[in-house]
């Protein structure tokens, strides 16, 4: 696609600029200008390939640079030489940008008034494709529009409509903004006197402070009393994890902080012991078990496991809730796996990838089963997602009303000292706001951290360092809107959109 011409410098920067929006930055309101602009230039393309070109340009500075940190997984710890890592992560945000493209070419087929196809076509169909790009390929929803909007008013839609819904409302306000700044471009005097802009204006304000009144509203109640957590941050180096000769000294710094810091509910990162489970040593297991029993509580361990179906990325309990590692000993095994990291498709094609290239350890797990009950440990039940399993909200709605409390561990050690790991939290952030549940997250270089149920980060850890998170949390019950409709309200919501645009038109 030609991106080499004015207005496509203009929609590239504009891409660039919203990665000020997320995680670490969080100035949430230039993705809503930056995209303001991008309908803007889409208002003015002359056909739908060149809208397609804006789009894909827009996408091309949001994922050069939102996601560049998959050059550091390749090149510092996957072993990919440089001027393999940098053109693949190059191709990486191209073909993301191809859905960028794809919502530029889309609303550019709607023939309607201009007013209507820029606040509603095109806002629906940027959500609509942000929604198929976190499906595609096991997909991936990083960087949708709604998870700058964490600590921002229109986080309120989220336990309605999830983080699409978020999108849509910024989306949306992004289009109100595009067809003001349209109405003041083309006749500044007859704008100010014309009752639509004005009303786009009005609406926009009912938007967001909508939002910010549904921040107050309590969607759960609390379940049980408060409880003392420990949250382990081992920071144990990606380029020594899994090196035989670091094992010990990886399972004497677990077993040393859990049993210097009591707590009901002790929470290890990701394949925290980097062996198989039956593979741990016995004394570790007794004294872990023996540590959580004192406290009638558990130690919620990463590790792997392997039976029949082949080895699972899994979490285990060890504690009151069960004796240690027995045949029915609670545990939660990943189900969503990260291509190319845990499972390779096509193996007789991409497999050398893997295995030569990259030298992933466990590079071709088993999934766990889709359904999988919340673990009963510590008095609560308890939801475990593993590494970017919590970036799927529609996923982890599959758990609840069940669960009373999120756990998240991750290793994002892989992405260094990227905006990969804030970013991941910001949208653990959501899962918390949609399920009105707190999210605990226990990392192995960060960000481990407690997220209230209004999705505010209560407490955390600095990032690449060792370190111990210890609070007070609070099990949730209760159905959020979002828990009950998952993605469905948001996509209806689309689908009138669109549908009522192409109406409009037909009409004579």
């Amino acid at each position: 696609m030609n991106i080499f011409n004015k207005e496509n410098g203009f929609a590239l920067l504009a891409g660039l600029s919203c990665v000020a929006g997320f995680a670490p930055f969080g100035f949430f309101p230039i993705p809503v200008l930056a995209l303001a602009g991008l309908f803007v230039l889409w208002s003015r393309a002359a056909t739908p390939r060149a809208a397609a070109n804006l789009g894909f340009a827009f996408g091309l500075g949001l994922f050069g640079a939102g996601v560049a940190w998959i050059y550091v997984a390749l090149h510092d710890f996957g072993g990919m030489p440089m001027w393999l890592a940098a053109p693949a992560t190059l191709l990486f945000s191209a073909f993301l940008s191809l859905f960028t493209a794809l919502a530029g070419y889309l609303q550019a087929r709607f023939r309607v008034a201009i007013h209507w196809r820029t606040v509603l076509v095109m806002p629906a169909a940027w959500v609509l494709i942000e929604w198929l790009r976190g499906m595609i390929f096991t997909g991936f929803p990083w960087l949708t529009l709604g998870y700058a909007h964490s600590d921002s008013p229109l986080a309120g839609y989220a336990p309605l409509l999830g983080a699409y819904g978020v999108s849509l409302a910024a989306a949306v306000s992004a289009g109100l903004l595009a067809y003001i700044c349209l109405s003041l471009l083309r006749d500044p005097k007859a704008a100010l006197h014309d009752i639509r802009p004005r009303a786009a204006l009005l609406i926009l304000v009912v938007l967001w402070a909508g939002g910010a009144l549904l921040r107050n509203i309590a969607w759960t109640q609390p379940y049980g009393a408060p409880f003392s957590v420990t949250l382990i941050q081992g920071n144990i180096g990606q380029d020594v994890k899994f090196k035989e000769e670091s094992l010990d000294d990886t399972l004497d710094t677990y077993r040393r902080l859990v049993m210097q810091n009591p707590a009901r509910l002790t929470v290890l990162p990701e394949t925290a012991f980097p062996m198989m489970r039956d593979e741990v040593p016995q004394d570790i297991v007794d004294q872990l078990r023996e540590h959580a029993i004192r406290r009638n509580g558990d130690v919620l361990v990463g590790v792997f496991e392997r039976d029949r179906g082949g080895y699972y990325n899994s979490v285990i309990a060890l504690g009151a809730s069960e004796d240690a590692f027995a045949a029915e000993q609670p545990h939660y095994r990943k189900h969503h796996l990260v291509i190319f990291g845990e499972f390779i498709p096509l193996r007789p094609v991409f497999g050398w990838l893997i295995n030569e290239v990259l030298h992933i350890p466990m590079g071709d797990l088993a999934r766990g089963e889709t359904q999988q009950a919340p673990l009963s440990v510590a008095g609560q039940r308890v939801a475990v997602n593993i590494c970017y399993e919590d970036v799927f909200g529609e996923e982890i709605i599959a758990a609840l009303p069940e669960a009373t409390l999120l756990v998240n561990v991750t290793n994002d050690g892989w992405y260094g000292h990227s905006y990969a790991a804030v970013q991941h939290n910001q949208m653990s952030q959501f899962r918390a706001l949609e399920t009105g549940r707190m999210m605990l997250r226990a990392t192995n270089t960060g960000v481990t951290s407690i997220i209230g149920v209004s999705g505010r980060v209560l407490q955390q850890l600095p990032q690449h360092q060792l370190g111990v998170l210890q609070g007070q949390v609070q099990g949730y019950q209760g159905t959020t809107p979002y828990v009950r409709w998952g993605n469905l309200a948001v996509l209806l919501l689309i689908a009138l959109m669109l549908g009522n645009s192409y109406w409009l038109g037909r009409k004579p």
